[in-house]
């Protein structure tokens, strides 16, 4: 039985915090008091064990006698215990009024078109400037608090050279619906990528890995788990220990020098969601993402007649990876989602260059 106090004091703005109370059932009699509160707990977002064990070291859970609650106590039905959750405090990373291109907004999610250069979430060598300070600046008191800090919710990351959409929570509500959908993978994301050579599933090379299997012309499927680099541990590689990783792979555009194919537009689609799991099977194959630095194995060297062409690849600063569709189910209403982004100004140059 659950039970939420009905002092408006509480629940203003979340700003005092807010009291929950659990009733003990007789299935959990004898069991330890964390994890029954735990159990009881199971519906309600961000209230994890670990969360309950903090609040009972901060003795902010007390029963009907004022008696503090601690973890090794036993559950006995009947016994009533409220847990006082303080109000959200504010984040270690600071709100910075950074423009965003936001392409949906409600009282749970926000949807940002992140332009490439923007990193997600404040690491060291990027402690400030990313999208996480923008939002904390852009949402303000809208973020409802998450697991006990005033943040916003990062449910899935692109890289920091990677434009284009993500979804991100405003409410413990709301990663804890997102969350499970990355999970299952089952959420729609397409990118759209530049990519060295054209991936041909007539070229024996290519049908010969173990990895690749064909979909259609054109159209291939890659299944090859991905795990850290064994000396490397900045970048990711396909290891057979690794975590299973699937992408879809289609040749939307081929560009030839005479008849030569040398490069192509790809859309990619995933199946699984690793990091980096597109720039490491496009060279897994042979077919690098065209300015990918890590996993781009060197300057590559286009045929003389597409020098133009070629140099402007050369010289792309960054991978050519664009987060281009994102659809998922609504976390709290389980409305159907989606969203498309236009390439950015600098792929569309790109693709000129590549066409002439």
């Amino acid at each position: 039985m659950i039970t939420q106090d009905d002092d408006p004091d509480l629940h203003a703005g979340d700003e005092a915090g807010r009291r929950l109370s659990f009733t003990v059932s007789p299935a959990l009699a004898g069991e330890r008091l964390d994890k029954a509160l735990a159990r009881l707990a199971a519906e309600e977002p961000g209230l994890s064990r670990g969360r309950i064990v903090s609040a009972m070291a901060d003795g902010q859970i007390t029963d009907t006698d004022g008696r503090a609650a601690t973890k090794h106590m036993k559950a006995t039905p009947g016994d009533t215990w409220t847990i006082a959750l303080p109000p959200p405090v504010e984040p270690a990373p600071q709100a910075q009024a950074i423009p965003l291109s936001i392409v949906f907004e409600d009282a749970d999610i926000v949807v940002v078109d992140k332009p490439a250069g923007m990193v997600v979430h404040p690491a060291p060598g990027a402690p400030d400037g990313t999208l996480v300070n923008a939002l904390l600046h852009h949402c303000g008191p809208a973020l409802a608090g998450i697991g006990g800090e005033r943040r916003p919710g990062i449910v899935h990351r692109i890289d920091k050279d990677t434009s284009g959409l993500l979804v991100v929570a405003k409410t413990e509500t709301a990663v804890a619906g997102l969350a499970p959908l990355f999970a299952a993978h089952a959420v729609e994301r397409v990118y759209e990528a530049l990519i060295w050579g054209v991936p041909d599933t007539g070229d024996p090379r290519l049908m010969g890995l173990s990895a690749v299997e064909a979909e259609a012309p054109g159209k291939l499927r890659i299944e090859a788990p991905i795990a850290r680099h064994k000396t490397d541990r900045k970048r990711m590689a396909v290891r057979s220990a690794g975590r299973h990783a699937v992408t879809h792979l289609e040749v939307v555009e081929r560009y030839l020098a005479g008849s030569r194919p040398w490069a192509a537009r790809a859309r990619f689609r995933l199946e699984t969601g690793r990091t980096h799991q597109i720039r490491v099977h496009a060279a897994h194959i042979g077919h690098p993402l065209i300015g990918d630095p890590v996993y781009g194995h060197g300057r590559r060297r286009p045929p003389v007649e597409a020098a133009e062409a070629g140099e402007a690849a050369r010289a792309f600063p960054r991978q050519a990876l664009h987060a281009a569709i994102l659809g998922f189910a609504h976390p709290v209403t389980g409305e159907a989602m989606h969203f498309e982004s236009p390439l950015p100004d600098d792929l569309h140059d790109l693709i000129d260059a590549l066409q002439r």
